[in-house]
């Protein structure tokens, strides 16, 4: 199936319940709050954002220090990125999406369950054997530069 027609109802879809929201929203606190609380949660996401891309870092950092796979750092890696980009959206249900992701109990749920959709694999490193159903093969040989 291709992705195209889902993207397009996506970007149109998104903007108009987006806009609908906020109209709302303005229709109960007004105008100018509603632009700060969007504003506000924009700093407040990005701040955020970084704080904890730093200490995911920290622990993907660590778990490669062990000789361990990183792999839950990594997805919640992109899960921190794919957060701060809907923080920075304007609009109140990217705001709520965008702070799913970067809350570190539920944007680790997320991280599970993603990495048990996929598998993934190590390369050997020296000394050990390879994962089952793949071959380590070793080729040796020497190389010459002819320099011109």
């Amino acid at each position: 199936m291709s992705p195209f027609p889902v993207l397009l109802l996506l970007f149109l879809l998104v903007p108009l319940i987006e806009i609908y929201v906020m109209i709302q929203v303005g229709g109960i606190i007004g105008a100018l709050p509603t632009v700060l609380l969007v504003v506000l949660t924009a700093v407040a996401g990005a701040a955020l954002a970084r704080f904890q891309g730093l200490a995911t870092l920290q622990r993907l950092q660590a778990t490669m220090a062990r000789g361990e796979t990183p792999a839950i750092e990594m997805f919640e890696g992109v899960l921190l990125l794919m957060g701060a980009l809907l923080l920075l959206t304007p609009g109140f249900i990217t705001d709520l999406l965008g702070f799913v992701c970067l809350i570190p109990i539920t944007r680790r749920a997320l991280a599970f369950g993603a990495l048990k959709r996929f598998t993934v694999v190590t390369p050997a490193g020296p000394g050990q054997k390879p994962p089952a159903g793949r071959s380590s093969r070793t080729l040796e040989g020497e190389f010459h530069r002819d320099d011109d």
